[in-house]
């Protein structure tokens, strides 16, 4: 079975662990919990007729007194960058956390999700803003936690992304094809 380390990232009370708890158990809870340090959970999907299991890393969200800790990233073959649609800021602490990822991954795989669907009526964020990211090449996809919409969609879209970027330069060594 083929395991791949993907992150989850993004600002303070984006979604990520509601995400994540969403796609691993499919359920959803109103009560905020805030991550301290990392958690670890683990799924199994098949994509495009290929078994993967993702390593599931949901780390602390990034505010002025956290930065992203470079140590969790490692070994990541891909990442989430998770944000709140309803708080502009949050693309602003995606981009510095995107960069930092770039520099210490590399150019791996990721997928922009612009979480609280269910909540589009409060977003702050813009037609225009989701049209700048997507000028930078990203990929950018609406989800809601609490719904469902979208989130099984981000992580097979990120799945796909690696599969791909796998055949296109594959490690050293590497005969998984994933």
């Amino acid at each position: 079975m083929i395991e791949k380390k993907i992150c989850m990232l993004g600002a303070f009370a984006v979604g990520k662990t509601s995400l994540v708890r969403r796609f691993v158990t499919s359920c959803f809870s109103e009560q905020y919990q805030t991550t301290i340090g990392v958690t670890v959970d683990k799924k199994t999907m098949t994509v495009d007729g290929q078994p993967i299991t993702l390593v599931l890393w949901d780390l602390y969200g990034e505010d002025e007194f956290q930065k992203l800790r470079r140590s969790y990233l490692r070994g990541a073959s891909a990442y989430l960058l998770v944000l709140d649609g309803m708080r502009r800021a949050t693309l602003d602490i995606a981009s510095r956390i995107q960069q930092t990822a770039l520099e210490t991954l590399g150019p791996v795989p990721f997928v922009v999700l612009i979480n609280k669907l269910d909540r589009r009526s409060d977003w702050e964020m813009t037609d225009q803003d989701l049209a700048q990211l997507t000028q930078r090449g990203w990929t950018v996809l609406l989800s809601s936690a609490k719904t469902g919409q979208g989130v099984e969609e981000a992580f097979t879209a990120l799945t796909r992304a690696m599969r791909l970027t796998a055949q296109k330069t594959p490690s050293p060594g590497s005969t998984d094809g994933a």
